[in-house]
């Protein structure tokens, strides 16, 4: 074979394995099927949604704009925040996506493995991948090690790298639970990773704000929750799929 034909038979290879590699990176663990996820907003219907300890969606707050999914706060005086959001369906194993994107100062969250209780808030037992305008918000500067800026496991674990956009911009996140294993994607980065139910993770729920949520975190299966906090939150583009 002459040298010229097999340095482009070469590069052709080359090319072909770094797609691959590309492509591969974009999945999880060895799922290369892509053909069923679940997608649970399309820009049109709330059908998969519903209020925490609630049976339907509510006629203010959550909105479809512009074939976004849009929380904003209600013009009144007597408006508190808590229109928590949940998937009607409850997921155990999972690689979740979505976009986000916050106004100036704004604060949201992605609650996952939520175990709906009539007495107790959202965020008693569903883990939070923290949304958050980094630059205006003053939770950025609380916590420890930055743990509630955007894409931590909310006042637990921070993100590492931060990589967040800025207010007006949308932001990709993926969330994977695969038994014990649990990562946050943030912008095409992994932020962070860790395991359930081993010694360090109780002693670190021990050492928390959760120490006294029994359920915080121990559901093998549960809703995904999208939070009110008050502030003007967008999303987009959200799909879920089951892990094998």
């Amino acid at each position: 074979m002459k040298p010229l034909k097999f340095a482009g038979i070469l590069l052709l290879a080359v090319m072909v394995s770094m797609c691959s590699a590309q492509e591969e990176e974009m999945t999880y663990s060895g799922e290369r099927n892509n053909d069923n996820w679940i997608n649970l907003f399309d820009g049109s219907s709330l059908e998969h949604w519903r209020v925490y300890n609630m049976d339907g969606m509510p006629d203010e707050g959550w909105q479809i704009e512009d074939g976004l999914l849009v929380f904003r706060p209600p013009a009144r005086d007597d408006w508190t925040s808590g229109l928590d959001i949940i998937t009607r369906e409850t997921f155990s194993d999972f690689e979740l996506k979505l976009e986000w994107m916050v106004e100036q100062g704004g604060n949201s969250g992605i609650f996952y493995h939520v175990l709906e209780q009539p007495t107790q808030a959202i965020y008693w037992s569903g883990m939070e991948m923290q949304i958050l305008d980094n630059e205006h918000h003053p939770d950025a500067t609380r916590g420890v090690d930055g743990n509630r800026k955007a894409g931590s496991l909310y006042d637990l674990i921070p993100a590492d790298p931060q990589n967040t956009k800025p207010h007006g911009e949308w932001n990709t996140v993926r969330i994977i639970s695969d038994g014990n294993h649990i990562e946050h994607w943030q912008n095409g980065e992994k932020v962070l990773e860790f395991e359930r139910f081993t010694p360090e993770w109780f002693e670190m729920l021990r050492n928390s704000k959760f120490r006294e949520h029994n359920e915080f975190g121990a559901m093998r299966e549960g809703h995904i929750g999208l939070q009110d906090h008050g502030d003007v939150v967008k999303f987009r583009n959200i799909k879920i799929r089951k892990l094998n």
